[in-house]
């Protein structure tokens, strides 16, 4: 029997929000710059020069203009991401008809209904995608090419910016085998760090060790990453959708931690990366979820959902003590912490003695994305604390 085609294909955009600003700006191409504010702001997107130099995503502002000085800082250019997002997807159909939009920058496509019976003539198809997104929307993007979608996420990751990676049918673990265990899907830095102190480094490694000591070393988790080391996964492009089901971030700490105030930053830091994106897609959300993860990998969650779906920050950021409370029930140090909001929905009717003040508070929020991002007194965005800094 021949073996199948490499017909999932995984889209990552380029450093996106700065790509979208690049494409406003075209005299700032090559040089170091970031979409975030000063301040108390922080790094949304920065480009790939700038993180030559150490400025990532989602790093402090300030921090970020030491490690760089001659950062220059870019604003959020309000509609505009979702806008772009949209229009990269929407050349995508015109390849299949199966394309899930995972995110407003990542995304999988199914050519098995294209008809196509090489990988050359696959190959060729996706690159001629890639040259037009390149062309009409001047966006970059790097694409993966798999028999599944974990391998051709992995595989869109490993040249950008404007990657092209293919990985034949039968060749999944070998290619995964040399790469360092961080690439695979939820193991972040501290993560890997503390698999490689305990003498486990590449991902072809895994395979290699003994069921007792994959639990040990991932819990309960054990059978999900040995499946993931050999390339395994059966998911299907979901079309259902055309838009991001949620919006979620993370952040590994570098040494675990056990402050309460400083975890609450980090997640309201979180709270004000997100809502942006939401508010870019023209979308509300209702669901707010906080999940923890400890040294020994185990993790736990607990969400909380508004009346009334929102754009906004303030009805969030209340619930970030209730909802770290409830999910930190072990109270250890976190190796980890992540906010996700879920139930997406459009912008919609709401009722009307609700709708009008929302837009009052939304032109607010707007103005002081405005003033944070150009750096003219800058304002302090987390919880009800709103206020000029002198």
């Amino acid at each position: 029997m021949s073996r199948p085609l490499p017909t999932i294909v995984h889209l990552d955009a380029d450093a996106f929000f700065v790509s979208c600003e690049l494409a406003l700006r075209p005299d700032l191409r090559g040089t170091k710059c970031a979409v975030g504010g000063r301040e108390r702001g922080i790094i949304s997107s920065a480009s790939y020069e700038a993180r030559a130099c150490g400025v990532y995503t989602p790093m402090p502002t300030q921090r970020a203009l030491k490690v760089c000085p001659d950062l220059v800082l870019l604003p959020h250019t309000s509609g505009l991401y979702g806008k772009v997002s949209h229009q990269m997807f929407d050349l995508c159909e015109t390849l299949t008809p199966l394309v899930q939009r995972n995110s407003i920058d990542e995304g999988y496509l199914d050519l098995g209904p294209c008809g196509f019976t090489s990988i050359p003539e696959i190959e060729a198809a996706v690159r001629r995608l890639q040259e037009r997104i390149a062309a009409e929307l001047q966006i970059p993007v790097s694409f993966g090419l798999a028999t599944n979608k974990l391998v051709s996420q992995i595989a869109s990751k490993l040249r950008k910016p404007r990657g092209f990676v293919t990985v034949p049918a039968g060749t999944e673990a070998a290619f995964l085998a040399p790469l360092p265990i961080g690439k695979l899907p939820g193991i972040g830095a501290k993560t890997e760090a503390d698999l490689n102190a305990r003498g486990l480094r590449l991902i072809g490694e895994i395979p290699a060790r003994s069921e007792s000591e994959l639990q040990r070393l991932f819990g309960s988790g054990w059978a999900a990453m040995l499946a993931a080391a050999h390339g395994e996964d059966d998911r299907p492009v979901e079309t259902e959708s055309e838009d991001a089901k949620s919006y979620s971030q993370q952040e590994t700490f570098g040494a675990d931690i056990a402050d309460p105030a400083e975890i609450e930053r980090v997640l309201k830091g979180m709270i004000d990366h997100l809502l942006p994106k939401v508010r870019a897609d023209g979308k509300r959300v209702r669901t707010m979820t906080v999940k923890v993860r400890y040294a020994d990998f185990s993790q736990e969650s607990h969400g909380r959902s508004l009346a009334e779906g929102t754009d906004l920050e303030a009805p969030f950021y209340p619930l970030v003590q209730p909802l770290l409370r409830a999910a930190w029930k072990k109270r250890r140090p976190l190796r980890l912490v992540s906010v996700r909001f879920s139930n997406v929905e459009d912008q919609g009717a709401q009722l009307e003695m609700f709708a009008q003040n929302d837009e009052r508070r939304r032109r607010l929020a707007a103005v002081l994305d405005k003033m944070n991002a150009d750096g003219r007194n800058p304002l302090v965005r987390h919880g009800h604390q709103l206020g000029r800094r002198d």
